[in-house]
């Protein structure tokens, strides 16, 4: 069962202002040390009174009893803690690609992000993702190497590797020294013992050059006077080089010795901007092309504007939505609109978090992070405001990776169908990377997400926290069926039982249309062979088929049918007798027009190690893929784009993770139906006669 959240009550009357809040969020590839990290920082603040361990499972962020067993972060976490007079919201995420919706939906609620690099492991794919979304967001960005004093450390080749990846804008606010087991200050105080590599001075210079390049009399003051700047003066220019991308600072600690931990506490208090300084959020109101961008303050006399960045669902406390207050304040008692809701909501109480502890605050002012209990209408990237004047106020919707990787469902048990309908909603609720389609054509329920850990991990969750336990299969592959050439068909339809007869005579004509262009129904009777009241049940008889199939049972496209003519009688003719005599003059043709069947060709884009790019293209051959180029990208890294057969790559990710070494990605969508090969349709339609012959 999940951890039981812990809720404090009396609420807790804040002694900080915006300025005085900062937002940061540590992210990283697994493995880096994030959830460690946050444990030695928060016993260096003073928030806890012992070091939690992953082994043990005794850490803050890590309390739910799957993380506990895996050991490792599944979900984000929300650690706010007080610090010298600094309130600080440490979000910790998940560093598996898996679960990279949740990392991103987190990064709406800062300014400031820390990427996590281990200096044993250097930069990975997952580490350029996270840097290029918050560039692209317009966060600022720290970066954080981890583990110097491990033994396998290689701290110069991976500042070497960040300024590659990222560019000389990367640059060191401390260095290690004495092999790991402390840092040496290039910033604040930039004097002392000797860093194990570079030079302190010189790296002291080079980020006050960084910095005073933005502010033209700081810079005459350095190069005109010879002046020594304080740190001080280099606040305004410092964070302006921060919003700008021109400076990415770079810190080394150890989150298992504790080294480098303190220094770090002060740059996220003295350097990471508070919600005043970082860019200003990108709300927009209005939808599609006519949504504008509209200014959000951080003044807490305006109206209120919050977003709701992470969901959870309790199955004792209920929903929990956790928000970012942009404008305004919130306090118990206040009323908000969720969205473009009409009637509004009333704010019982407001909980500040620290892991699965909760305690009660008296009010939320800009800038700060909150949660709200057992509010059902809160949900993922909903905005919350106190007036109608906010009406159609959203953040830029964020490009999450699209899931790409299916299983089909089904519960174990028989009557179980609402409540497995009722758990995957909220499990789409918590995550923005899990997706749910019902194929009503082979009646399956899929489920689809980033890849088989996070499909495992799902699974898992609904049978421990929801108690519903299912049985899985691959997903059936989406065939159509269409045709090739024209032809014709008839029916007459006579049905004698000793009262009133049934009768319908029906003749049509099919036709190929383009691919993609999908049915098309004409009626082209004259003199009123069939009189215009039965020409709907010809139709439904028609598409009885179109849904049914012909030839191997999938669904038919690509066809222009076209009634022509035929006969009625005045008494025996019925609604039922044109619904078969359409459905069978349509399947008479359908045997004479040279039916085929089609499958989905994906439209497959794939980021790599430009090392393994001959790999893929060679393995991409043996599965019938036609190659569409290729491109290089920074970083030693390409893409290559194809057109591949979804048959044969529906488990596609684990093959790229082996040909890869977990370094690919790869996104796809649907482009176009071809025909399958001859052999492969022959299996299709020889697998479905049977079941229609039972029929």
């Amino acid at each position: 069962m999940p951890a039981r959240r812990r809720y404090f009550a009396g609420g807790i009357t804040m002694g900080y202002t915006t300025s005085g809040i900062r937002n940061i969020a540590l992210v990283g590839q697994a493995g880096a040390g994030k959830t460690s990290l946050v444990e030695t920082l928060l016993l260096q603040a003073g928030a806890t009174r012992s070091r939690g361990s992953l082994a043990r499972g005794t850490t803050v962020s890590d309390f739910d009893p799957q993380e506990k067993r895996l050991q490792h972060s599944l979900d984000s976490t929300i650690c706010s803690f007080d610090c010298n007079g600094t309130h600080i919201n440490l979000i910790d995420t998940p560093g598996y690609p898996d679960f990279l919706g949740r990392t991103l939906s987190v990064l709406e609620a800062v300014e400031a992000v820390a990427v996590v690099v281990s200096a044993a492991g250097g930069v990975d794919t997952f580490t350029e993702r996270v840097m290029e979304f918050a560039r692209e967001r317009g966060l600022c960005r720290l970066i954080i190497v981890n583990k110097i004093d491990s033994r396998d450390a290689h701290c110069t080749e991976v500042l070497q590797q960040l300024r590659e990846s990222f560019g000389n804008e990367c640059l060191p606010l401390n260095l290690p020294a004495g092999g790991g087991d402390g840092v040496v200050d290039c910033f604040f105080q930039p004097h002392g013992r000797a860093a194990d590599f570079s030079s302190v001075e010189a790296a002291h210079t080079q980020i006050i050059d960084q910095v005073v390049e933005l502010d033209e009399q700081l810079m005459a003051l350095y190069l005109e006077q010879g002046e020594e700047i304080s740190p001080e003066q280099l606040h305004d220019p410092f964070e302006q080089a921060l919003r700008e991308g021109h400076l990415v600072p770079v810190c080394f600690a150890s989150a298992e010795s504790g080294v480098g931990v303190p220094e770090l506490l002060q740059v996220f208090e003295r350097l990471m901007p508070n919600p005043t300084e970082g860019n200003p959020p990108p709300f927009l109101k209005g939808t599609g092309e006519n949504a504008e961008r509209v200014s959000v303050s951080p003044d807490a006399t305006r109206h209120v504007i919050a977003h709701v960045f992470k969901v959870s669902i309790d199955p004792y406390v209920g929903k929990l939505g956790v928000l970012r207050v942009h404008q305004g304040t919130i306090r118990p008692g206040s009323q908000l609109f969720v969205g473009d809701a009409r009637k509004p909501i009333k704010i019982a109480h407001l909980f500040r978090l620290l892991g699965k502890d909760t305690s009660e605050i008296t009010a939320a002012v800009p800038g700060d992070i909150c949660a709200i209990a057992k509010v059902d209408e809160l949900h993922l990237d909903a905005v919350l405001h106190d007036s109608h004047d906010e009406d159609q106020y959203h953040l830029k919707p964020v490009a999450y990776p699209p899931p790409m990787l299916g299983m089909a469902i089904e519960p174990e048990r028989r009557g179980d169908e609402q409540r497995l309908a009722d758990t995957l909603h909220k499990l789409t609720a918590e995550d923005p990377c899990v997706r749910i389609e019902h194929h009503a054509a082979v009646n399956e329920t899929v489920l689809y997400g980033m890849g088989e850990f996070h499909l495992r991990v799902l699974l898992e969750r609904m049978g421990e926290r929801y108690g519903v336990h299912v049985k899985t299969h691959p997903p059936s592959i989406p065939y159509r069926e269409t045709i090739t050439r024209p032809a014709d068909g008839h029916c007459r339809h006579k049905k004698q039982t000793g009262g009133a007869g049934q009768f319908g005579e029906v003749f049509l004509r099919v036709e190929a249309l383009g691919r993609g262009t999908g049915f098309e129904f004409v009626d082209d009777v004259v003199g009123g062979a069939i009189p215009g009241q039965y020409i709907p049940a010809v139709e439904k008889g028609v598409r009885q088929v179109l849904t049914e199939g012909a030839l191997a049972g999938f669904p038919i496209q690509d066809v222009r049918v076209t009634v022509y003519d035929g006969k009625h009688h005045p008494v025996d003719s019925k609604e039922v007798a044109f619904v078969s005599a359409g459905r069978k003059a349509f399947l008479d043709a359908l045997q004479k027009a040279a039916p085929i069947v089609l499958e989905p060709i994906m439209r497959l884009e794939i980021t790599s190690p430009a090392s393994a790019i001959g790999d893929i293209t060679g393995d991409l051959a043996t599965k019938r893929a036609r190659i569409n180029g290729n491109s290089s990208l920074p970083g030693q890294r390409a893409t290559v784009n194809a057109f591949v057969p979804l048959a044969e790559i529906s488990e596609y990710q684990s093959r790229l993770k082996a040909l890869t070494g977990g370094q690919g990605a790869y996104t796809m969508e649907l482009s176009h139906y071809d025909p399958v090969p001859a052999r492969k349709q022959q299996e299709l339609v020889q697998a479905w006669r049977p079941r229609a012959e039972e029929e």
